[in-house]
């Protein structure tokens, strides 16, 4: 602590104040402070006089200013912005308050491990803000762009980051996922379809379900009011324990009059991931049962009152009622023999499959691109969309099933089959469909969602 030592006096006849003497010392002077008012005292022209200490905090220069020298420290800022349509990675990094500079330099890193074009509309964008290690310590002014988070994916995010050097800095980082088998299921009352969305499952999961069991199953005419459905599919949660993503279907059955037909996803060693019925035979047939989805079935197969030309005749396949524009599937892997406009038949395609099996589709509104004669097709592939093109009252598909050129009813047919697993594979499938069927029985009913680990 630094002292002052003052001597104050008035002067003026007619008692104007007035500072008579002041000395200001930053160190008691030789003879101490009681010398120093004295030789105040001896000042003749002050008619009145005061002297005091006064103890005052004076900066001393010998001791550096230990706040002036510390690095200034501003708060780290952190920023979100919501990607919209059309926006580019720059224009996110701009609008979260990056400069052009930083926002190009961050964009060019990032390309390295990810393509900034495919950022989608809604994905969140996390840019933080501070000090670079290459800034003046000592200068506020400087706060840029320090870091940017991506999430690219439900278990994986890009990370860019601002090294010493002051360049960018992109990484791909992981986030690990949990992974469990959800088990549900419905009874059936309106639809199979409706009935599984209202119980929480995924429609994706319902549509791969349906298709697995579509090789057997006719949804026009085998489901029944009170038959039942049953699931267990992979779901995947993030660290909070947050449901992010579905995987694939486990297991599915289907309880339709009081039989049981039961699927088993199961990949051979070497090979595909194929659904296998209780025996080990791939679920998947040659011809699909119906060849579109959603549709309601309008007319069967054998003799009839033709609807235009009011007389009986043979109906050599089967309709289904759809909107127009509804898509039609190729019901087997085969080769395109006819598409063409074929008079009555209106828009046609016909199919030849493996051995004597060939399938035909009529009154289509419009044949697929690029299904012409000899182009190689696949199952589930679009060939085709309802219509009501040639002889027909309104959209609908007229579908045949031919056995060596010969129209026959589609529902007597028995598609042959796919991969039958034998020997060490049906041993393996048969150990792994046996711990499905503990996990799952150790799991209360499926009318509410519940969850195991196997």
């Amino acid at each position: 602590m630094l002292v002052v030592a003052v001597a104050v006096g008035f002067v003026g006849s007619i008692g104007l104040g007035q500072m008579a003497a002041r000395h200001v010392m930053r160190m008691d002077p030789p003879g101490g402070i009681d010398e120093a008012i004295a030789r105040a005292q001896e000042n003749k022209s002050a008619r009145w006089w005061r002297a005091e200490r006064m103890p005052i905090l004076l900066p001393n220069p010998g001791v550096r200013n230990r706040a002036a020298s510390a690095p200034i420290r501003p708060a780290v800022v952190e920023r979100t912005v919501l990607a919209g349509k059309g926006d580019t990675l720059i224009d996110l990094l701009v609008r979260g308050g990056a400069s052009n500079p930083d926002a190009r330099d961050a964009a060019d890193a990032i390309r390295i491990v990810f393509d900034p074009r495919s950022i989608r509309p809604g994905v969140p964008l996390t840019l933080t803000f501070g000090r670079p290690e290459s800034a003046d310590p000592h200068d506020s002014s400087q706060s840029r762009l320090l870091k940017v988070s991506l999430p690219t994916a439900v278990d994986q995010s890009v990370k860019i980051e601002r090294g010493s050097d002051d360049a960018f800095n992109a990484r791909k980082e992981a986030h690990p996922l949990r992974r469990e088998v959800v088990r549900n299921g419905a009874v059936i009352r309106t639809s199979l379809y409706e009935d599984g969305v209202a119980t929480g499952l995924p429609p994706s999961l319902l549509a791969e379900l349906i298709s697995a069991f579509s090789y057997d199953v006719d949804f026009q005419r085998d489901i029944q009011v009170g038959d039942r459905l049953e699931i267990a599919y992979e779901c995947y949660s993030d660290a909070s324990g947050r449901p992010v993503k579905t995987g694939n279907v486990v297991y599915g059955s289907l309880t339709l009059s009081g039989r049981m037909l039961k699927i088993y996803r199961y990949q051979p060693p070497g090979g595909f991931a194929d659904y296998f019925n209780e025996k080990g035979e791939s679920v998947r047939k040659a011809l699909l049962r119906t060849p579109i989805n959603g549709a309601r079935l309008t007319s069967g197969y054998g003799m009839r009152k033709h609807p235009l030309l009011g007389f009986s005749r043979m109906h050599k396949g089967v309709d289904f009622g759809a909107p127009t524009g509804t898509p039609i599937m190729a019901a087997g892997d085969g080769v395109v023999e006819i598409s063409t406009f074929n008079y009555s038949y209106g828009n046609y395609v016909r199919l030849h499959h493996s051995g004597p099996y060939g399938t035909a589709y009529a009154h289509m509104s419009h044949i697929a691109s690029g299904i012409v004669k000899g182009v190689h097709v696949h199952q589930g592939q679009v060939i085709g969309y309802v219509g009501a093109t040639g002889l027909a009252t309104g959209p609908h598909l007229h579908y045949e099933v031919l056995v060596n050129g010969v129209q026959v009813n589609p529902a007597s047919i028995k598609a042959p089959t796919g991969v039958i697993l034998s020997g060490a594979m049906l041993k393996s499938f048969e150990d792994e469909r046996t711990s499905t069927d503990a996990a799952l029985a150790s799991l209360p009913t499926a009318a509410s969602m519940t969850r195991s680990t196997f």
